[in-house]
């Protein structure tokens, strides 16, 4: 069981509520030792609001553009998809079981919003939040207790958790870092740009030249693209990758070869199902103090704006190992 800090942030109502309820604290350690940075967490998340939004099929990317009826539905896949990453056990009376303890999942998109039933008075609730405009996401655990609710209640007679009474909640990321949505948080004269042509190869193009060092994920690929091969559309042999050497621009995906590559430039790296392009040039003098990387038995850095258009060189083989 992973230790817990109970002077953490000296929140006082929370250490004596740990002291007398070992269930809390034994479901935040079961968790927290499943996916101890969250990355798993985040991108269930971030796979889940993609699904809603079903770019490949729809070109949406943001989540005002969601139906009311789907944004009613985002905490149902919210809690199957998170069911499915950890492999919880259905629970009898809530959600889940996690470590053998009934636990209800509620999620909002509206830090606070959670909508509490009923029925999970006196049960434990896995409290999740994520927010695609701020990239940030939270998770922990509550104790549902009356007195701890606002009483106003909806039709389904669901209610909130007080603001005063948030402090009760044993967090297992707060404010985490969500994997961004690129094209949500591009600039709108450059997202216009990639949405301009008809052509979904030359939108990934345009995606990859004006997103640069920043990680784009599948969904964003797909969602650009609108076409069923889109994984072809980013790679060599027509894709983006050979389209945008002759412009000097590397797209790294998830290898452990391209990651190398990414580390060494001293830009992102890559993580699963993500791509990273970046303009590189061979070094110069002006280039001594920038990281740089060495391909085709040249060394590359990452270009500067004076720096002229070179092809760039060919990524190492995707078997490499860094």
């Amino acid at each position: 069981m992973l230790p817990i800090d109970f002077n953490a942030g000296k929140n006082l109502a929370l250490v004596e509520e740990l002291k007398h309820d070992s269930e809390l604290r034994v479901v935040h350690a079961e968790l927290a030792a499943q996916d101890p940075f969250g990355e798993r967490f985040a991108t269930v998340l971030r796979d889940t609001i993609d699904q809603l939004l079903n770019g490949e099929i729809t070109g949406r990317y943001d989540w005002a553009d969601l139906l009311k009826t789907e944004r009613t539905h985002a905490g149902t896949l919210v809690e199957i998809n998170l069911q499915r990453e950890f492999r919880f056990a259905d629970g009898e009376v809530m959600d889940y079981q996690i470590a053998g303890i009934e636990v209800d999942c509620k999620y909002s998109q509206r830090f606070g919003g959670w909508m509490i039933p009923p029925e999970a008075m006196g049960h434990l609730c896995l409290l999740v939040w994520a927010d695609d405009y701020t990239s940030r996401w939270s998770a922990g655990f509550f104790r549902v207790r009356g007195e701890w609710l606002n009483q106003g209640s909806n039709r389904d007679a669901k209610l909130t958790v007080k603001a005063e009474h948030r402090n009760k909640i044993l967090w297992l990321w707060r404010d985490a870092e969500l994997p961004e949505n690129v094209l949500l948080h591009m600039g709108p004269q450059d997202r216009d740009a990639v949405f301009a042509s008809k052509s979904g190869q030359q939108r990934l193009n345009e995606l990859f030249r004006r997103a640069q060092q920043r990680r784009i994920g599948r969904n964003v690929v797909r969602t650009v693209a609108q076409q069923k091969d889109y994984m072809k559309r980013v790679r060599g042999n027509g894709g983006s990758r050979s389209a945008l050497q002759p412009e000097g621009i590397l797209i790294m995906g998830d290898y452990d070869s391209h990651r190398a590559v990414a580390e060494q430039l001293g830009i992102v790296s890559p993580r699963e199902g993500e791509f990273v392009s970046v303009r590189v040039a061979q070094v110069r003098e002006h280039h001594r103090d920038q990281p740089r990387v060495t391909l085709a038995d040249r060394d590359w850095t990452v270009a500067t704006q004076g720096d002229p258009v070179e092809t760039a060189p060919d990524l190492p083989s995707h078997t490499a190992v860094a």
